[in-house]
């Protein structure tokens, strides 16, 4: 006779980790985005908003090799230089894209509003904050001494090239968290992404996952945008833009940060029936 051991996971959450432009900082996830259009603009190639948000969550290299597959950019580029993109062409474009992402991540932080609130009720109920980003380490270094200015520290940052084995939609960067922060098991973990990839992360590492819609790239406005836009306006930029985060497999959809930590009774409510992600 054999026995099959199931060990499930009963108890409260213990950490939160978010994405950062889009989730935390960046209404709208614009330092990644219009960054890439300067970047392409200054190999001769145009490339709208809408088609630099496609590949968003992805590791910044990754990202432009996506967005040079893309049918209307490939064909642009194809039309100037008289081949498809190769990986060399993709390296130059990101030896191009990093310096000004240094120089520019900064205008575009601002924490989203609630978000700092949010952060500080998640710490309230004893919960450790880790962060991960398709932003190279470079970049993250500077970013979070300007986040910290602003009233934002993570316990822990995982930046989209600290790891060997690469970024979203793989598990490893909120693994790395779980490691780093010493969490007993990933399904006491929620993992919070306002992109597709991001949400593939998280259920990867077999978390709990909650998309963002109004405060990230999937509407794609900034705060001031969408403060104009009328309600009828909102309701469906919001019905898109959740159908996409829904699709990606996030167990969760809500607007901003500020709404998650009213979530989170619901979700220790599910683990101590012994529901996992």
């Amino acid at each position: 006779m054999s026995y099959r051991y199931q060990r499930r996971y009963c108890a409260p959450l213990q950490a939160v980790i978010l994405d950062w432009a889009g989730t935390v900082v960046d209404f709208g996830s614009f330092a990644p985005t219009q960054v890439l259009i300067d970047a392409f603009a200054a190999f001769g190639i145009s490339v709208s908003l809408d088609e630099a948000r496609v590949p968003m969550g992805l590791a910044k290299w990754q990202h432009i090799q996506a967005l040079g597959r893309l049918p209307t950019v490939a064909a642009r580029w194809q039309a100037r230089y008289g081949k498809a993109m190769s990986d060399a062409d993709v390296d130059a474009l990101y030896a191009r894209f990093i310096p000004l992402q240094i120089e520019r991540v900064g205008q575009y932080s601002a924490p989203i509003p609630g978000a700092l609130a949010a952060v500080a009720a998640l710490r309230q109920r004893g919960l450790k904050i880790g962060s991960c980003s398709g932003y190279p380490r470079v970049v993250m270094d500077a970013l979070l001494p300007i986040a910290a200015a602003a009233g934002y520290q993570p316990d822990h940052t995982v930046a989209t090239d600290d790891l060997p084995a690469g970024g979203r939609p793989g598990p490893w960067m909120a693994l790395e968290n779980v490691l780093r922060l010493g969490v007993s098991d990933v399904a006491a973990c929620v993992k919070v992404d306002d992109t597709p990839p991001g949400i593939a992360e998280g259920l990867a590492a077999g978390m709990w996952t909650v998309g963002l819609a109004a405060s990230g790239n999937e509407v794609g406005v900034d705060y001031a945008q969408w403060q104009a836009l009328d309600p009828l306006a909102r309701e469906q930029r919001l019905q898109g833009a959740r159908q996409r985060l829904y699709q990606a497999g996030a167990h969760y959809v809500l607007d901003s940060l500020a709404e998650l930590p009213a979530l989170l009774d619901e979700i220790d409510a599910r683990l101590a029936r012994g529901e996992r992600p």
